[in-house]
């Protein structure tokens, strides 16, 4: 027997039934991975009430328009405002995306943060909005096998919207044993 490759498996599910999935037991966490730019009112609810855990993406000190349009990795809690708030209210309007990882908040951190960049065929940096659920979705079809195990590292699963507008999709890496050899 020889490892496959990598590859990313999906499966849909229904908006509704999100939370019994993103929230399940066995030492799983649950993250957002959100853009402030597509949401001009995320850092009032990062910062509002019962405050998630939460960390830019971007290092150092940020200027406030930058600060606002900057992507967040917040910690969510099942029955919590602000997951509910990202979850029903972003719904449809492509504000990020979800993960589960036994990973904590700071080892997520510094592993999304080597990804915030990336080199054209140039080799020019690039952002890379992988937190943008189209983006991340269009990433998983086209990465090779070693792009995908990177991009994934600590994380069990990602779920984002689907295009239809009435689902999301979860995301997990598949990379069973295959029978052959050389």
């Amino acid at each position: 027997m020889i490892n496959k490759p990598a590859t990313v498996q999906h499966q849909e599910i229904r908006h509704k039934e999100l939370v019994r999935h993103l929230f399940v037991d066995g030492g799983l966490n649950a993250y957002a991975v959100l853009d402030g730019a597509s949401n001009p009112a995320l850092l009032d609810h990062l910062y509002d009430g019962v405050r998630p855990e939460f960390a830019c993406l971007y290092r150092g000190e940020l200027e406030p328009d930058m600060a606002e349009c900057a992507p967040y990795l917040a910690s969510l809690e099942p029955d919590s405002p602000f997951a509910r708030w990202v979850i029903d209210t972003g719904f449809g309007k492509h504000w990020g995306i979800f993960v589960q990882s036994r990973a904590g908040l700071p080892e997520l951190l510094q592993h999304f943060r080597k990804h915030n960049m990336v080199y054209d065929e140039e080799n020019q940096p690039i952002f890379f909005r992988y937190y943008d659920p189209r983006v991340m979705c269009v990433f998983f079809a086209i990465g090779d096998a070693e792009q995908l195990a990177e991009f994934f590292g600590p994380v069990e699963a990602f779920f984002a919207e689907a295009e239809d507008g009435e689902n999301f999709l979860r995301f997990d890496l598949s990379t069973g044993p295959t029978e052959g050899g050389a």
